[in-house]
């Protein structure tokens, strides 16, 4: 038996794929029309089929064995009947020469009757058959094959409506998967908003798409600042000098936040951050104060350790202001929440004229925390564009409200103090 191809085989076999029948489960709903469709036909066999470059695939049988589910392509009958395109009676399949020497006829099944009708899709492609079989000869009455071409339509609907369906359920899959991608990227954009700004400022400019600048009377500012930043770079490679600046700016990160200070930037080897910004706080100068004990510790404890190692040590001035200022956000693609004010450049001078590993406080910073905190006046200090300025060295917590010998970690009566 010659194999007949349809004309339109290549666009036959890419619809049949979009139906995603081949090989799937039994379903009852095929089931129910082979065997109400051996019944009309009054035949013992019936089946849906679809045909595939390489075989019959069986989607729902009735009268047949169980574990028959496919028969090679080369053999099939229900070949002839998809390039037909139309109903193929065969009342008697040995006096036909077109199948009197398939397999099917002349052993296995031996079958002697066949009446198929191809199952076409809206856009005129034949995926496969609806047939009835018999092991003998036989007849079929007009209204009996009739009845096969309604039962064959209606098998076409039931396969395009679960198509649908399938195509439906990919839609919602798809867009379950979109829903949750817009959910990832929105936390994950909410997540790096909140890397950059401020809780309350985050929100605010979701709300509004902007930020509107605030004065603060009272704010305290604190800049950190590498002594000898470009002579320990030119030991070392950039990667290394990258990494050490990120591990001492993330272990600052941690004390600031501990603190209640706001990190605002960094600048190169710089670091500057503000207390009682964006949320307003009576204790911001002394937070400020504990906070640069606590880095200048971190320091020394690291530079103890590189003494040991013969690497040259990282120094750190830090520069300490108390006055106001005003906080904003700058920028319209890449967001910064800043402050501006003769305070923060009072600040930054602060450091400037500071000693490395020293802390120095201004005179503003010092009125705050006086009462709590051991220092040493340096004086008036000639400062940059601001003339003399009165500064003070930040020792240390005072012994009768630290809880450590190094007056890091203040007591009860520290805060009993406010």
């Amino acid at each position: 038996m010659d194999v007949a191809v349809p004309a339109n085989e290549p666009e036959r076999l890419e619809a049949l794929t979009s139906y995603a029948i081949l090989d799937t489960l039994p379903e009852i709903g095929f089931d129910e029309i082979t065997e109400l469709a051996a019944q009309i036909c009054d035949c013992p066999a019936a089946l849906i089929s679809f045909v595939d470059p390489s075989r019959q695939w069986m989607k729902a049988k009735y009268g047949l064995p169980p574990d028959l589910s496919e028969c090679p392509r080369e053999i099939s009958i229900c070949q002839v009947t998809i390039c037909n395109n139309d109903i193929l009676y065969v009342p008697d399949l040995v006096s036909d020469q077109r199948f009197n020497t398939s397999p099917l006829v002349t052993t296995g099944l031996k079958l002697r009757f066949y009446c198929g009708v191809p199952l076409i899709t809206p856009d005129g492609y034949a995926l496969g058959t609806l047939c009835v079989i018999d092991f003998k000869s036989r007849e079929l009455s007009f209204e009996q094959r009739e009845a096969l071409r309604r039962l064959s339509r209606q098998t076409m609907v039931h396969l395009e409506l679960r198509r649908q369906v399938l195509e439906r359920n990919e839609m919602l899959r798809q867009l379950e998967k979109a829903r949750d991608r817009a959910v990832a990227e929105k936390s994950e954009s909410e997540r790096l908003l909140l890397n950059i700004l401020p809780p309350s400022i985050a929100a605010e400019l979701k709300a509004g798409e902007r930020v509107k600048p605030r004065f603060f009377d009272s704010a305290t500012v604190i800049f950190i600042d590498f002594t000898g930043f470009t002579r320990i770079v030119e030991t070392m490679e950039p990667a290394s000098v990258i990494d050490q600046l990120d591990q001492h700016f993330t272990r600052f990160d941690d004390i600031i936040a501990k603190h209640r200070l706001e990190k605002l930037k960094t600048i190169g080897d710089a670091y500057l951050a503000v207390g009682g910004v964006p949320e307003p706080n009576r204790s911001h100068p002394m937070d400020a104060a504990l906070c640069a004990l606590q880095i200048m510790d971190h320091l020394g404890k690291l530079n103890r350790q590189r003494e040991k190692l013969r690497l040259p040590p990282w120094l750190a001035r830090i520069g300490i202001n108390t006055g106001p200022v005003i906080a904003g956000v700058v920028g319209k693609h890449k967001f910064t929440y800043d402050i501006w004010g003769n305070t923060v450049n009072v600040a930054e001078r602060v450091e400037a004229a500071g000693v490395p590993g020293r802390i120095s406080i201004s005179e503003a910073t010092w009125q705050h925390i006086k009462g709590r905190f051991a220092t040493e006046a340096r004086g008036a200090v000639e400062v940059k564009h601001k003339g003399l300025v009165n500064m003070y060295f930040l020792d240390r917590i005072k012994p009768e409200y630290s809880s450590d010998p190094a007056g890091l970690t203040p007591n009860d009566r520290f805060w009993k103090q406010e």
